[in-house]
């Protein structure tokens, strides 16, 4: 099959999504598929066999990582000269837009997948008010699919609650070759807890931005005082919350990847991770491959992955100790730490990424052969 896939990020930016992607089309490639990647210029012509076609863009002035890109005269021809069965938008906003114009006047199959819960965010740059607005936009161009896909049951729902039509779960993958708990090491403990390796040490890893609510961890190292921070990644709120957090125990590591970052998660006490706005949290995913129990919040997509005192905590988002009794209930769990660790790995091994892809592959060709209503013009 070939598959024009539609994405408003991809390499050399470092995500969830992107994550996702790689491992997807290697994948698919593997497997003989063809795909085309219409992607914001990162400078990549080809990714594991498949064609990068990048499209000149500008920063997103509330999140200058991100690129504001649309298609330009001529991504038309590039479609046609590839002959997709399928095409696929990701996140369907401004190269997700063209996607979908290509896939009606061109009467190629159309197959969309929600990734960013992009309406909470709103609340956190101060655009609240438009909530409702982005879900009726976001509902036409969804709806113009004939699949929809999500990576959390959580959020299935909340798209069949807005009038999203058509929508099935994409299921959850991680690379349980990569993150693998033998990987803890003395050195990383050391450098992550600057110098204090016998401190507890609390890991967050993803996108240093307002709606990841990282600032919310200041509490728990003030209730914890003898605990210590790694933030890994990097973002447009890292200036502010280097101030927010100074006078704490906590480093600002900036970007891992590959055995640094396995490393990183193997030798954390524990995963840290505030965030409500999680379709999936696919950090959450690698951390517990690698044997790092998480204290995270009960929203989201978050609960279709950690099970609260089996491998690791939940807290309530209402609850404004909660995030300090569930981070206290782990570092504490001194008898049971292994068995935590052994159960987060447990889990992580049953969603690898063939089987992902595999679901993903079912889905297309469901598509194309007309399994799915087609949806309304």
């Amino acid at each position: 099959m070939r598959i024009a896939l539609f994405t408003e990020t991809f390499l050399p930016k470092v995500d969830g999504i992107v994550t996702r992607l790689r491992h997807t089309i290697d994948y698919l490639e593997r497997n003989g598929d063809r795909v085309l990647v219409v992607a914001p210029d990162g400078g990549l012509t080809e990714y594991k066999g498949a064609k990068v076609h990048g499209i000149p863009g500008l920063p997103l002035p509330l999140y200058p990582e991100l690129k504001l890109a649309f298609p330009p005269i001529g991504t038309k021809e590039v479609i046609e000269k590839f002959k997709p069965d399928v095409i696929h938008v990701v996140n369907p906003a401004f190269l997700g837009v063209g996607g979908i114009y290509y896939a009606k006047t061109m009467n190629i199959p159309l197959v969309a997948s929600y990734h960013t819960h992009l309406p909470q965010y709103l609340q956190h740059y101060g655009l609240g008010a438009l909530e409702g607005v982005l879900w009726e936009l976001l509902k036409t161009a969804h709806n113009r699919a004939k699949l929809n896909l999500c990576t959390s049951t959580a959020m299935v729902e909340e798209l069949i609650n807005h009038g999203i039509e058509r929508v099935d779960l994409w299921q959850r993958g991680v690379d349980t070759e990569m993150f693998q708990p033998h990987l803890a090491s003395a050195q990383m403990r050391s450098r992550l807890s600057q110098g204090h390796p016998d401190s507890p040490l609390l890991l967050y890893v993803g996108r240093v931005s307002a709606e990841k609510q990282i600032d919310q961890i200041k509490p728990v190292l003030e209730a914890i005082p003898e605990a210590r921070l790694a933030i890994v990644g990097d973002g447009p709120n890292r200036e502010a919350l280097e101030a927010h957090f100074a006078g704490t125990n906590t480093f600002f590591v900036g970007y891992l990847q590959g055995l640094e970052l396995a490393s990183a998660y193997a030798s954390a006490d524990a995963f840290i991770f505030p965030s409500r706005t999680e379709t999936l949290g696919l950090v959450l995913l690698e951390a517990m491959a690698a044997g790092c129990p998480a204290v995270a919040a009960n929203s989201g997509g978050i609960p279709d992955i950690v099970t609260d005192g089996e491998n690791g905590y939940l807290f309530d988002v209402n609850d404004p100790d909660g995030a300090i009794t569930a981070t206290k209930r782990l570092l504490q769990a001194t008898g049971e730490r292994e068995k935590l660790r052994t159960n987060a790995r447990k889990e992580a091994e049953k969603w690898g990424w063939a089987a992902a892809t595999k679901q993903l592959q079912s889905y297309y060709h469901e598509v194309v052969n007309g399994k799915y209503l087609t949806p309304a013009a």
